[in-house]
Formats: structure tokens, C-alpha cells, sequence
């Protein structure tokens, strides 16, 4: 184990600090709020010298990752951020960087997606993006943006990968919230992340490629299929990453963040920011006797349903919080709490009591009250021995 130096940071410095360590090639990127503390100080790095990174700044978003894409496919180790709106006007060019198989880490700093115009936390922006073959990782704390932010460059150019990883944290809630960040040694951070040999480039003349190609009706189906096999096989690999940032940093880099689950009767899953406040409430209620436990997916793609399955299924009852709606989807579900019932299903789980929370949405705050309604009503749903509304919100006006 290195020693870390503690610094008081907020989240999206503590990801420009990683990002200032890996020293990436390319770093193309244009302000949003709340990520343009990210670029811009990452971008004083380049001005003092302290990076050799070539800084692209561009006119949007599309063509910051479009920059990215060229940069990434040219041979370059790349890296940017964005939010919201900035995320959206990216869509086109997520799907063709992890069709590209170019593995570009992505700092997301989650923010609500327009309209109406809000600029404070949900999760709306990333979990439109869940299927466009990115490898997801969400953070709790400071810490953790900063943790996972070097692990990401790990895991995206793993040559049994190299997909891109977006590497989420809650705007303003950690993204501004300043904290305790244990930062690593730069030299153990250089020697962690290693240097980059892409397998392909199209800046190496001597073994000539093409990359975006046009893909008719004779192999595209096949490409999509091969795409899908390797994210769906990267857990074993994003375990060894884990696993040897844990080792190396002392922080424990667990694929589900468990708490006190063990012998726990009613729990909660939810990523990011709100563990903590679930956790916090958790611990009161056990003082109390009460047994209930905090579920917290640090990875959220490729989807932990086993691990996930395995630690919700001995309890009398379930709540899903999730930061954003699935329109349409039924009774407005979220995504979090669609993928955990399909995985309860096909691990023939079909007797659980599992209800899903909407909250949170434009950054409205989650509040320690709200959380013990939640177990309150865990408990009344298991002694009635019925569901009620599948979907419920919390923290919403009458």
C-alpha cells in the first residue's frame, strides 16, 4: 500500500488532479455546468506546462468528442468531460467511439438534461446514455471520482476491452462539495496506468487500418454482437483493476458497495451521493434494532446483476431510488429499478417485495427523513404482505 496525500478538494478537481497524473495525449473538451471545473483546470495545467497534453478546446460538445474519436483512433491516449445537455449534443459520437472499440474515459459530472433548463443533479444524462456501449462507474464521494477516474484509463485500454468508460459524480452534491481526497503518489499513479500501445492506429503506416468503416447487412449484425460479448465479459477484468487499486491505494474498490447486508431485512439500492444519506439513516435505524442495509452499485455497465441478485434476495423487502425516469416505461419506472427486476427474474427470484423510488430529480435534495420513510414503509409493505404501488416519489410536492 502507497500513502495518498490528503488534500481538501472538490470532486471535479479531484478528477482534474488524476487526469493531471495520467497526462493524457489529447484532451478535447468545452465548458458545461457543473463539469467545467474539470477542463478548466485541467486546462491551467497545460498553460503552466505541468501536462504535455495537446488541449483542443472546441466549439461544442459533438465536436468535442468527435475530436476525441480522431484523437483516440490516430493512436492518442484521450480523455474529457462533460454534463447534461453537453452529454446529449455528444449521442452520435458515443455510439461511434464504442463501436470504434476506442477507449476514451469520459468524466460525467451528472447533471438534469433540458427542458424545462435545470443545471443541478439527476441522473437523466447518463442513464440516457446506458446503452450506447460505454462501460459506467459511479461515485459517492470526491474520493471516489478521483479513485475511479484512474482506474477508467485502466479498464478502457485493457487490450481484452478497449471500450470507453464514463466515470459519473454528482453535480454541484461532490462535484463542488469540497472534501478529504487521499491523492497518490504521481509516480505511483504513472506506473499504475502505464503507457498506452494502442493495437491499432492509423498513424502507423507500416500496418495501415480503417476505422468507420461502412458496414452493410453482411456484417454489422456480427460487429454488434462482438461488441456486446466483450463489455458483457469485462466484470472478471474490471475486478482486477479494482482489485489492484485496492492494494495499491488501501481503499477498498468493491464492484457493489455493501453495507451491513448481511442479515439485513430491508434494504436500499441507489448509486452515488445518496448512499451516504442512506447509510447515515441506516445506522440510526440499527441502533434501533432495526435490521436494514445500503446497496451500492459502483458499477452500473456492464450491469452486476448476480452480485446484486445474491445480496437483495434474503430480505422481506426492497427499495430502488433512482435519480431519473424511464418515460414510458410502466408506471414511469427508473432504469436502475428495470434492470434489478429483470435480473431478480432470470435468477428465478419472482417473490420479492421491490418497490422503486423516484426522487432527486433537478437536484432537489434527498433528506434523512425521506430515507426512513422509505424503511418505514419497507417494513409496513413486508408485514401487509403486499407491494402497494410499485412506483412511488419521494420528496415530491402534493
Amino acid at each position: 500500500m502507497v500513502e495518498s496525500k490528503f488534500l481538501p478538494l472538490d470532486g471535479a478537481t479531484a478528477v482534474s488532479q488524476a487526469m493531471r497524473q495520467i497526462n493524457p495525449d489529447v484532451v478535447a473538451a468545452y465548458p458545461i455546468t457543473p463539469q467545467t471545473a474539470v477542463v478548466q483546470n485541467f486546462s491551467q495545467y497545460v498553460a503552466d506546462g505541468i501536462v504535455n497534453t495537446e488541449f483542443i478546446p472546441v466549439e461544442s460538445e459533438h465536436a468535442a468528442m468527435s475530436a476525441c474519436v480522431g484523437s483516440s483512433a490516430a493512436g492518442a491516449r484521450v480523455m474529457t468531460a462533460t454534463a447534461a445537455n453537453g452529454l446529449a449534443l455528444m449521442w452520435e459520437m458515443l455510439y461511434i467511439a464504442a463501436g470504434m472499440r476506442l477507449p476514451i474515459v469520459l468524466t460525467v459530472v451528472n447533471r438534469a438534461l433540458s427542458s424545462p433548463l435545470n443545471i443541478h443533479c439527476d441522473h437523466s444524462d447518463a442513464m440516457g446514455a446506458r446503452d450506447s456501449g460505454w462501460i459506467q462507474i459511479y461515485a459517492e464521494t470526491g474520493q471516489e471520482a478521483y479513485d475511479n477516474t484512474l482506474q477508467a484509463m485502466r479498464i478502457a485500454e485493457h487490450p481484452d476491452i478497449l471500450t470507453p468508460v464514463m466515470s459519473c459524480q454528482d453535480g454541484f452534491i461532490t462535484g463542488h462539495g469540497v472534501e478529504r481526497v487521499g491523492i497518490l503518489p504521481d509516480e505511483v499513479v504513472k506506473q499504475f496506468v502505464g503507457e498506452y500501445k494502442p493495437r491499432y492506429a492509423l498513424l502507423n503506416t507500416d500496418e495501415p487500418v480503417t476505422f468507420g468503416a461502412w458496414d452493410f447487412t453482411d456484417y454489422y449484425f456480427e460487429h454488434k454482437r462482438q461488441q456486446s460479448e466483450v463489455i458483457n465479459s469485462a466484470l472478471p477484468i474490471i475486478e482486477d483493476v479494482f482489485s489492484e487499486y485496492t492494494k495499491l491505494s488501501g481503499r477498498p474498490q468493491p464492484v457493489l458497495d455493501t453495507w451491513e447486508m448481511d442479515d439485513a431485512e430491508y434494504c436500499i439500492v441507489v448509486l452515488s451521493s445518496t448512499g451516504g444519506t442512506s447509510r447515515a439513516v441506516a445506522r440510526g435505524l440499527r441502533a434501533q434494532g432495526v435490521k436494514v442495509g445500503i446497496v451500492k452499485p459502483r458499477l452500473y455497465r456492464p450491469f452486476p446483476a448476480k452480485y446484486i441478485v445474491e445480496a437483495i434476495k434474503g430480505c422481506k423487502a426492497v427499495a430502488v431510488l433512482d435519480r431519473a425516469i424511464s418515460f414510458g416505461a410502466p408506471a414511469g419506472q427508473g432504469p436502475l429499478f428495470t434492470d434489478i427486476t429483470a435480473a431478480l427474474y432470470n435468477e428465478g427470484i419472482t417473490g420479492l417485495n421491490i418497490v422503486d423510488y423516484i426522487f432527486g430529480l433537478g437536484g432537489r435534495d434527498i433528506l434523512p427523513d425521506q430515507i426512513t420513510s422509505v424503511f418505514t414503509d419497507l417494513q409496513q409493505i413486508a408485514n401487509e404482505g403486499q407491494r402497494g404501488a410499485m412506483v412511488r416519489y419521494l420528496g415530491l410536492r402534493e
